[in-house]
């Protein structure tokens, strides 16, 4: 590869990730306070990720693979994510708020696939360079993060009470129009499957590796791919309300400790995974995941605030050891055949059903925990999500059989 188009696949994958997180950690707590969403209102809201994961295998199969350009529909999706950002800058309540938050999440979920499918294309050997162009987009989040903390201090109680919190969207609408603009001078990334071959619902969705469910071990596997994405939307939506809430300075800075732990446990997982095993592996995330929200339960700003950043960094172990684990045991089962058709299908179990059914779940254990004053009792709420976690560990350690998957970077 090119240096110039390294480079550019770089800045891609750093703004790519900067627009998702310039808005999306702090989104619970701009609907709480600035416009005064109910419990149910934010998880509606948080709810059009998973539409908009949904939907996107339509964008990508209908369009992408088979008519027009990949860099060029990315370039126009995040033009139009600009001007519905711009909206949701300027709304007042949440509902002239939701409709512009659903047609974003529509438009911006196809371009995660997008910026793959470009770097891809462009990689004469993507195991060995994609790793490299990726992690900027990690970088991307955290820049975000500590832009917001550190330099603007939108997150502080005087900014969240003066309403400057909105301003994440701005910054996200302006990142937005310059990366829709760049697109359009990336490498030309031409459709992969432009023929005029019938092309069915099935193969959309990836459905055609429904076949793999019959093996018993894949199907449990999947089972709880969806069902652990319940604890998963709840630290979506609910950790920066909570850290805020509870009086911690600087929370949206603080919260890419996370980001920075996922590189570092990025690269532990080939050896643990090597060396323990997929189900082993698998298990340590989803206890990762009880014990992350038990730290939450009972951390404090003051004499336990190591348990909150504890919490927070427990991320890389939560989020790299479950999704790029049961990446690679996807791939493993797949074959050939169906490697493409199986990964759709795990991305729209777990950010299509399964995050839809947490933010919904969240939605309703918050709102059955909120104090009149608006606060909630936060403690309650967090062992919800500590136990979904235990028990979807419990039943996969007890159903799951032990098998040999090797981990190759090929």
């Amino acid at each position: 590869m090119k240096a110039v188009t390294r480079i550019q696949l770089c800045a891609m994958m750093f703004l790519e990730f900067f627009i998702w997180g310039a808005w999306f950690v702090t989104l619970g707590t701009f609907l709480g306070t600035t416009i005064n969403a109910s419990g149910g209102q934010v998880a509606t809201a948080f709810s059009t990720q998973s539409w908009g994961a949904i939907i996107a295998p339509f964008i990508i199969g209908l369009i992408a693979d088979r008519y027009f350009n990949a860099e060029r529909i990315l370039g126009l999706l995040h033009l139009g994510g600009a001007l519905l950002m711009y909206f949701m800058f300027t709304a007042t309540d949440f509902a002239g708020f939701y409709p512009f938050v659903l047609g974003y999440m529509i438009l911006y979920m196809p371009t995660l696939a997008l910026v793959n499918s470009i770097s891809f294309a462009q990689m004469k050997n993507p195991a060995k360079e994609f790793a490299l162009v990726r992690v900027f987009g990690t970088l991307g989040w955290v820049v975000s993060g500590l832009l917001i903390s550190f330099v603007f201090h939108w997150d502080s109680d005087a900014a969240i009470a003066a309403g400057q919190l909105r301003n994440t969207f701005l910054m996200t609408a302006v990142a937005s129009l310059v990366l829709g603009l760049f697109s359009f001078t990336l490498p030309k990334t031409p459709p992969g499957a432009k023929d005029d071959s019938k092309l069915y619902l099935s193969q959309i969705l990836g459905l055609d590796a429904l076949k793999l469910l019959k093996d018993r071990n894949f199907l449990i596997f999947f089972v709880a791919s969806i069902f652990i994405c319940i604890p998963l939307a709840f630290y979506y939506q609910n950790a920066n309300p909570f850290l805020v809430e509870i009086g911690m300075e600087n929370a949206t800075g603080k919260m890419t400790l996370g980001q920075v732990s996922e590189i570092g446990f990025m690269l532990l997982l080939p050896y643990f995974f090597t060396r323990f095993g997929f189900k082993a592996t698998i298990i340590v995330a989803m206890l990762a995941w009880a014990v992350r929200y038990l730290l939450f339960a009972y951390g404090d700003v003051g004499q336990y605030s190591f348990m909150l950043l504890l919490g927070i960094a427990l991320h890389g172990i939560c989020y790299d050891f479950f999704f790029v684990s049961g990446q690679i045991y996807t791939d493993s089962k797949a074959g050939a055949k169906f490697k493409s058709a199986a990964q759709g299908l795990i991305t729209l179990a777990t950010y299509g059903v399964g995050m839809l059914i947490g933010f919904w779940t969240a939605g309703q254990i918050c709102t059955a925990y909120q104090f009149t004053d608006g606060t909630y009792d936060w403690e309650s709420i967090w062992w919800y999500p500590a136990g979904f976690a235990f028990g979807v560990m419990a039943l996969f350690a007890l159903f799951f059989r032990s098998e040999k998957i090797s981990y190759t970077s090929s």
